[in-house]
């Protein structure tokens, strides 16, 4: 039989393969081992402890058309420039690289850029002062992700950087401060940047870059604001006032309830359709009564930890957008589990919701549950992860509500058994993607989903 299929079938079998299988594939014949090697187009590697370079590149070497790498050592490593370098001769093909195991130098950025021609996604660590003189020789880069760590002693560059537009558009930075000239240079040059992600971040550079990130605002459809406290405000006021294009806005523990209640009542953002809202603490129904007000294109909200939201606002919300929103989360929001009969209105308003998430909403109880789902016929995705009171009633109610359900998350529910796991298997037509504890899957359920492509993640 191995000697009836050729070597393309078998590297499309292999393409096709989970990953956990690579492991037995290897382990068939010397055949099949470098057949799988040459189809492999993506690699994680983790490492407990540094690795002998030259076996590193020896082992890279093995896989000749490698596009896409992931570099993960646990410890910080002093050769990460060796690394880096092993990784850029021994992968010519290379179109996205993850390489956060230390700061790298800018010399071997530029090695980089020079062995890699194509790279078009580049995460990786640098040291302070922040320069960016290595990202224009990268021609194709269009996705860079920074992450600063230690101070390398050079020269800080700051203003002395000329004018090179870039050709990136999603841009992630952490931990930027008042001090990092450099990322003047990327606010400035950056013209064509859509989606921006700051995580950590005091500042947005220095003074003088705080002029170029006004107009990297003008042109962003995406922007995450993650634990930046001291910027949330300032941005959300600028993102109001300069940024009509917008369609998705993360705000994660930060923001203040006046900077929220400005930008959701005086943004420009006309189109925007993704709102997601974590650890807003200051949030409450006047917020949710401005974007019901001013917000009509949304078609994604989602709400986590909002102590201060009422059922009231979130009825009000829900009416506002009953012929619009097609995605709602109430991750961890105690209103759910405070105010009988609200899941009740939100489902007979929210017809239109193809996913719903309600996780770690821990008292919430089946009939809560399932007075909701009657109305939500056409949900093809739901979350209850970590919701414990709930028990194989809500599968059942599954199975005659929810004929559409591609993907359930019943993770951490306590209540549901085995049973009601197997039972909904068995009875639902469209599911995909199942996530549940291992040991709630029957040996019926396990074949079930085996013969019908469904996927069950523990």
């Amino acid at each position: 039989m191995d000697s009836i299929l050729c070597d393309e079938l078998l590297q499309e079998i292999f393409r096709r393969l989970p990953p956990p299988s690579a492991a037995a594939v290897s382990l068939v014949c010397k055949r099949w081992l470098h057949l799988l090697r040459s189809s492999t187009t993506s690699l994680s590697v983790c490492l407990i402890e540094p690795p002998f370079i030259p076996l590193f590149s020896s082992f890279l070497s093995f896989h000749p058309f490698l596009s896409t790498v992931s570099v993960t050592i646990t410890p910080t490593v002093d050769s990460s420039d060796q690394l880096l370098n092993s990784v850029a001769s021994s992968c010519p093909n290379l179109r996205h690289l993850r390489f956060l195991n230390g700061p790298v130098s800018t010399l071997s950025l530029f090695s980089l850029s020079v062995s890699c021609p194509n790279l078009v996604s580049l995460a990786v660590t640098l040291f302070r002062p922040l320069s960016f003189l290595w990202v224009p020789p990268f021609g194709c880069l269009k996705e860079l992700s920074i992450y600063p760590a230690g101070n390398s002693g050079e020269f800080d560059y700051g203003d002395f950087y000329g004018s090179c537009e870039l050709n990136l558009e999603s841009l992630l930075l952490t931990g930027i401060k008042s001090g990092d000239k450099g990322v003047g240079f990327l606010w400035r040059n950056c013209k064509k940047v859509t989606t921006l992600k700051l995580i950590s971040c005091e500042e947005v550079g220095d003074q003088g870059s705080f002029l170029g990130f006004l107009q990297c605002l003008e042109g962003l459809q995406e922007l995450e604001l993650r634990t930046c406290r001291t910027i949330a405000d300032g941005v959300l006021l600028k993102l109001a006032e300069n940024c009509d294009m917008l369609n998705s806005l993360l705000v994660y523990d930060g923001g203040s309830k006046e900077g929220l209640f400005h930008f959701l009542t005086q943004s420009k953002c006309g189109n925007l359709q993704n709102l997601d809202l974590r650890l807003p603490l200051d949030l409450d129904n006047n917020h949710l009564t401005a974007a019901a007000e001013n917000l009509g294109s949304l078609r994604s909200l989602r709400l986590q930890s909002c102590c201060l939201v009422t059922g009231e606002g979130l009825k009000i919300l829900g009416n506002a957008m009953a012929d619009g929103l097609e995605e709602l989360a109430l991750i961890n929001c105690d209103v759910v589990e405070r105010e009988s009969g609200l899941l009740t209105t939100l489902g007979q308003d929210l017809k239109r919701l193809r996913k719903l998430d309600l996780s770690f909403n821990d008292m919430l109880l089946d009939k809560e549950l399932i007075s909701m789902l009657v109305s939500c016929n056409s949900l093809n995705e739901l979350k209850v992860r970590g919701c414990k009171k709930l028990t194989n009633l809500s599968m059942v109610s599954l199975t005659k509500c929810c004929k559409k359900l591609q993907s359930v998350d019943v993770m951490y529910c306590c209540g549901i058994e085995a049973h009601g796991v197997e039972l909904f298997v068995l009875n639902s037509p469209k599911l995909r993607l199942l996530q549940v504890e291992e040991n709630k899957v029957s040996d019926v359920a396990r074949t079930w989903a085996s013969n019908k492509f469904i996927e069950v993640v523990p």
